[in-house]
């Protein structure tokens, strides 16, 4: 069962984003509006230059709107320092890149530590966290191998493993099977749905794949910076 209920742990109000190239303005969000809810598991999808990996930026405080606000967790992003928008992205927001984007010369198993060495949590503590969630992904054995001694499939794993270790209000996963073949992404999408249903996680993709989309409960579909339809699943 998902632990989907009805509190939103994200909201974008009017939000716009111009990127500004020279003296030329290329809008990549025009007064867009969204709620997430904690326990969703929702694929934002569209063509390229729709504003999909832009609403994940700014979602992860990786980049600010032009106008408008994002609030993560009752916090409007604009208002909070740098030091608490980094503590904000370590602590409450876990990410998924389609690159994996793992520390090369760390294990699978420091990789997926890492956030709670940075929150300076106890090291047995941090054990017991980080193999329950490689246990979670799969990966039960492989916890010394680095990225380079692991395939595509099993390096996004870790990354999932990394994204969820802090207990996250959302985790924002971007393009997360696009580097892997079909077979890999089913698996992918399996323990992520699964981590969703039992464990309450909270998904926001975006993507172009349509085995994302038909996994997810509800799929946001963007043109031009702006929803142009927005479908939730029975």
């Amino acid at each position: 069962m998902s632990k989907e209920n009805g509190q939103p742990v994200v909201t974008l109000k009017d939000v716009t984003k111009i990127y500004r190239q020279g003296s030329l303005e290329v809008p990549a969000l025009r007064g867009l509006s969204l709620d997430v809810k904690k326990g969703e598991l929702l694929a934002i999808c569209g063509p390229s230059g729709s504003g999909k990996t832009t609403t994940l930026n700014l979602i992860g405080a990786l980049d600010q709107p032009t106008e408008g606000s994002v609030v993560v967790e009752g916090k409007q992003l604009d208002k909070l320092s740098r030091t608490a928008l980094s503590e904000l992205r370590r602590d409450r927001i876990g990410f998924v890149f389609q690159a994996y984007n793992l520390i090369p010369v760390l294990t699978a198993y420091e990789n997926a530590e890492i956030v709670l060495a940075l929150q300076g949590q106890a090291a047995a503590k941090r054990r017991k966290r980080v193999m329950d969630l490689l246990g979670a992904v799969g990966l039960e054995g492989m916890e010394h191998r680095r990225p380079d001694q692991l395939s595509g499939g099993q390096q996004q794993r870790v990354a999932i493993a990394r994204a969820i270790a802090s207990d996250p209000a959302v985790v924002l996963a971007d393009e997360p099977t696009a580097n892997v073949d079909s077979e890999t992404a089913e698996r992918l999408l399996d323990i992520m749905v699964d981590l969703n249903q039992q464990r309450g996680v909270t998904f926001i993709f975006s993507t172009h794949d349509p085995r994302v989309m038909d996994r997810a409960r509800r799929v946001v579909r963007m043109v031009d910076g702006k929803v142009e339809s927005d479908e939730t699943k029975a």
